[in-house]
């Protein structure tokens, strides 16, 4: 029996223009009417998905998303925070040679704010288009002090350019950081071990659910890990390879209602 659904947005529950169709909001609000937890599962802090848990009712006590990638595990009526993971200041400034070094553009999530760094002249930042609801500040290396708090860092540029600097990031990031594209043109930088899996087991522990009670629904390499963790792993039609090698099963694309195909089939009774 699935108790909690955690769920991916973009390529996922949103469709190509950002909306939620009328057959997923139905399927997911009959899950929660007979007690499922609809958990959004996101790279977005939570500024950046209210609208979305505004239109699906996702905003009262009992309600959690899963921000920044599994680095916070919020309540969704007041944003308190149940369980979280940050990069240091001194990842900050790591990440900021590495960007400088590839001529990359880089942003850090601080809390509700984006910071967007100087570290490349010639390519800019494609993440406020990419997240227009976030607040955007330009920000310098000597701002980046130890008194903020860094949920994640991020490089939002064209896919072409950006996979080619991707290969140059040598192996010592990877093995500090999480290193992971959550869309083909975004790559991002999260504390090693901090995934959408940690962000759901943790807020599964507090709630007393297994993970065979757990259903994970995602389409990018971010999604991986949540896919690997739930009990009940599914890929969109639209998922990268390695999501459809690893789910159970593979429902419809985003296009096509996929999210609720799964859920209307595995979760309503």
């Amino acid at each position: 029996m699935i108790k909690l659904i955690a769920i991916d947005l973009d390529g996922t529950l949103l469709d190509e223009e950002k909306q939620i169709s009328l057959r997923n909001k139905k399927a997911l609000q009959a899950a929660r009417a007979q007690g499922t937890k609809v958990v959004i599962c996101t790279g977005r802090p939570l500024a950046g998905i209210r609208p979305y848990l505004e239109e699906l009712e996702m905003q009262s006590a009992g309600d959690y998303s899963i921000t920044f990638n599994g680095g916070l595990v919020q309540k969704n009526d007041t944003g308190e925070i149940v369980e979280k993971a940050a990069l240091r200041q001194e990842d900050v400034l790591d990440l900021v040679d590495l960007a400088q070094n590839l001529n990359l553009p880089l942003d850090v999530l601080s809390d509700e704010v984006v910071l967007s760094l100087p570290t490349s002249v010639q390519h800019l930042s494609l993440y406020p288009q990419l997240n227009p609801l976030l607040t955007f500040q330009a920000a310098t290396v000597e701002e980046m002090t130890s008194e903020r708090l860094y949920n994640k860092a991020v490089v939002g540029y064209h896919q072409d350019y950006l996979d080619q600097q991707i290969a140059k990031i040598p192996a010592r990031y990877k093995e500090r950081y999480e290193v992971i594209k959550s869309r083909e043109n975004l790559l991002e930088f999260m504390p090693k071990g901090i995934t959408k899996a940690f962000g759901i087991a943790s807020l599964a522990q507090d709630l007393a659910f297994s993970k065979e009670e757990v259903m994970g629904i995602g389409d990018e390499e971010n999604d991986l890990p949540m896919i690997e963790y739930a009990g009940f792993g599914v890929a969109m039609e639209n998922a990268v390879a390695p999501i459809k090698q690893k789910a159970n099963i593979v429902t419809g694309t985003n296009e096509e209602d996929g999210v609720a195909q799964v859920v209307e089939k595995y979760v309503l009774h």
